[in-house]
């Protein structure tokens, strides 16, 4: 029974994470057929990831406080309901409207999938492998979107690749209709809702993408992007002010004290911003620079996806045996080459195959380190939290991705020549990843403060 709960939920994080990126080799086409901007594009693709960002942590709170059985199903529910509409829509506002409901039923199942298996996985072995699975499946997820977008646009159109939710919805539906362990405790003592930290953490998270967003092509000295960053700092003042006061916060501060938890939150910001925003770059670059069709641009990113798996098995034994910590060190310094080696190759038009290695070592990267920094986080908090801190780790996550797309998008737009563009871009996920490894570094050489960071048994 536990297998095929863990089953379904994977697949509900698999379906909720590839949304994040199977759109992006379709944005070409999207362009031409809605007759759009790059900006546009933008939104589109982060308007899923705004609301998704902005509601983790009110739905990790929602998970603790209720039933997280009911909650997952009801995003589930409401994500094939949205991707449905977004396929049927004909104008990039509406679609990106849908792609924000699509974004606010995403936020609902991740923290509740997360939650349900750390509830049902009692020892501490069986859950970190649980955990290292459920993570594992969303890198797989990230790194097949783009191919499944490709193959979906060049055989059956655009839509396609929103349709294709509807049947895995249902699918995860009918797999979760048993019974769930559910922690008791949590549910019967509920608490007050943060509604103010909620607000704020929205108008912060929205603020700062349009701010991002539109800075590339408006300027700073746009009326628009100066009321945006205001914006931004008074709501984020205002949200750590609520947080601070607040009985029953969304995201408490003391969480921050903890320093698994701390520096799982950074890098898991880190490590997603990197990615996302290169997945964003890249299927433009292989379409508009090299020429390639849109299933050829797919294919190009397979070596990504290839290794994925075994890079997700390999995680699981490294947690193992030289711990959580040192895992993702690993995984991000292979992550790191991946983009260090991409600068070599980016302006070589003559052959693909140099392409095979550094994308291979981005994909290895990336699925060994965030089952990892996943392991990190959350072992870092007690049990009656673990929605909270699936939420914000979640949280991080994603808003990682809309800043990456946003800020990656922005260097393309404001940069006469492409190719100038996508290499400040790879040096900007260059310097990520470095900050992600010295962060890491730290309980390694022995500071004092990061010695057990994570790995706290629950």
């Amino acid at each position: 029974m536990k297998s095929i709960t863990l089953i379904a939920l994977c697949l509900g994080f698999f379906m909720v994470i590839m949304d994040v990126t199977i759109v992006n080799v379709a944005l070409p086409t999207l362009a031409t057929q809605l007759h759009t901007s790059v900006s546009w594009l933008q939104w589109i693709v982060d308007g899923y990831t705004l609301s998704f960002a902005g509601l983790l942590l009110s739905a990790g709170y929602l998970s603790d406080q209720f039933n997280s059985k009911h909650l997952f199903r009801l995003g589930i529910a409401s994500f094939a309901i949205t991707s449905l509409f977004c396929g049927l829509v004909s104008s990039p506002t509406l679609l990106t409207i849908f792609r924000v409901f699509q974004g606010i039923a995403a936020a609902l199942i991740v923290p509740s999938s997360l939650a349900l298996i750390h509830m049902g996985f009692d020892e501490h072995t069986a859950r970190s492998k649980a955990i290292g699975i459920w993570a594992a499946i969303g890198g797989i997820a990230a790194a097949i979107g783009p191919m499944a977008g490709a193959i979906l646009t060049s055989s059956l159109g655009w839509r396609a690749v929103f349709f294709v939710n509807v049947p895995i919805a249902i699918l995860c539906l009918l797999l979760t209709s048993g019974n769930f362990k559910q922690n008791i405790q949590s549910i019967s003592k509920r608490k007050y809702f943060d509604w103010l930290g909620q607000i704020f953490a929205i108008l912060s998270i929205t603020s700062l993408a349009l701010v991002i967003i539109e800075l590339g092509h408006l300027g700073w000295k746009n009326p628009l992007v100066l009321i945006g960053f205001l914006l931004f700092v008074f709501s984020t003042l205002l949200f750590i002010f609520v947080e601070s006061r607040c009985k029953n916060p969304m995201l408490p501060l003391k969480f921050f004290k903890v320093n698994g938890f701390s520096i799982g939150i950074v890098n898991g910001l880190l490590l997603n911003f990197g990615v996302y925003g290169e997945f964003f770059i890249l299927p433009l670059y292989f379409q508009q620079v090299r020429g390639y069709g849109v299933l050829e641009t797919g294919l190009s990113l397979t070596p990504l996806t290839l290794v994925m798996p075994l890079a997700a098995f390999f995680s699981g034994r490294l947690i193992s045996s030289i711990n959580a910590t040192r895992t993702a060190l690993v995984g991000l310094c292979l992550a790191a080459l991946g983009f260090i080696s991409l600068l070599f190759v980016i302006d070589n038009f003559s052959d693909y195959y140099y392409f095979i290695l550094p994308l291979m070592f981005l994909g290895f990267g990336i699925s060994t380190a965030m089952p990892a920094l996943t392991s990190i986080t959350m072992h870092s908090i007690t049990c009656d939290s673990v929605g909270l801190a699936s939420g914000a780790f979640n949280a991080s996550r994603q808003l990682g991705s809309l800043i990456g797309v946003g800020v990656f998008g922005s260097i393309i737009a404001s940069t006469t020549n492409f190719m100038h563009g996508i290499r400040y871009t790879l040096y900007v996920g260059i310097l990520a990843y470095l900050l992600a490894i010295f962060l890491l570094l730290f309980p390694i050489v022995g500071f004092p403060k990061f010695k057990n960071m994570g790995l706290v048994k629950n």
